[in-house]
């Protein structure tokens, strides 16, 4: 088995003990960090990169380039030297260094962008480093990328309809890319007309790192986002995700922000609801975020 068939197929888990007072609601879980990046990531990276290379847009003597808060670079660096690829990837200063010395320990170029300036930064400094040499890079742009949502499309959203065994009524995620909340409700939605989407909206400062404050008019919307899938929007803050990976490590679960984020929003519905069949996803390892201070 070579390294990309480790992607994808991820178990589910039942985490329906945090509602324990109401037998008619289930909360099930993808395992997004048992990929061999760590992350849900690897998942679209794959996608796109098998994309290129097949339709000859990735030959031997071009870079992949992207912008990415660590894990998707994680996953541009990892896949991208088992196909035989340099990788440069553009990031918020302020990543975290577990992510970064990941990065470099596959053999990345990592060129950082000032973290005050936001993740938005870096998707415009991403651009201009294309445009000076068109020549050398392949820029994948993992927020315009069809085949990112493509990923959950054919994959995650199948693999969730086939491993729950109950119709799903509820589907908690968020927006970095759009890519698997787009892919996952278009899905899901084929299957069960009547399910919720609900999306994480991450408060602005200090933001929880892997999803993207939208709102305001400044704000960079995913081309690949499809606003329109959403039922609702679930306001998170950092403390509230911080909460709920410290409760998910308590089971033994050891996952990072953006999960406890996407906890916190299935149980805030899960409360005012008596009865419902609860997905979502746990995108990454929790041992990313030790300098970036999740667990002091």
């Amino acid at each position: 088995m070579e390294l990309l068939d480790l992607v994808g197929n991820t178990p589910l888990i039942n985490l329906s003990y945090f509602s324990p007072d109401k037998k008619n609601i289930f909360l099930y879980a993808k395992a997004e960090w048992v990929n061999p990046g760590g992350s849900l990531k690897d998942r679209p990276v794959k996608s796109m990169l098998l994309h290129a290379l097949n339709s000859g847009q990735l030959p031997e003597n071009k870079v992949i380039l992207d912008s990415s808060s660590g894990n998707a670079g994680i996953s541009y660096a990892m896949l991208g030297r088992a196909i035989n690829r340099h990788v440069c990837i553009v990031i918020p200063g302020n990543a975290s260094d577990e992510r970064k010395s990941r990065l470099k320990a596959h053999g990345a170029e990592l060129i950082e962008t000032d973290p005050l300036e936001g993740y938005d930064k870096a998707l415009h400094h991403v651009r201009s480093v294309y445009q000076q040499s068109p020549d050398q890079f392949f820029f994948c742009n993992q927020y315009a990328n069809p085949y990112n949502v493509e990923a959950h499309y054919q994959g995650t959203g199948c693999e969730i309809i086939n491993q729950v065994k109950h119709p799903i009524t509820y589907f908690i995620g968020g927006v970095g890319t759009g890519g698997s909340l787009t892919g996952i409700a278009c899905r899901l939605k084929e299957i069960y007309p009547t399910v919720k989407i609900c999306a994480v909206l991450p408060e602005r400062w200090p933001g929880i790192e892997g999803l993207k404050p939208l709102g305001e008019l400044t704000d960079i919307v995913p081309d690949i986002f499809q606003q329109q899938l959403v039922d609702e929007w679930i306001p998170i803050s950092a403390d509230e995700a911080k909460e709920y990976c410290y409760a998910l490590s308590h089971q033994g679960y050891f996952v990072g922000q953006s999960s406890g984020a996407y906890l916190a929003a299935s149980i805030k519905i899960m409360k005012q609801v008596s009865a419902g069949v609860f997905v979502t996803l746990l995108n990454d390892l929790g041992e990313r975020y030790f300098s970036a201070g999740l667990w002091s």
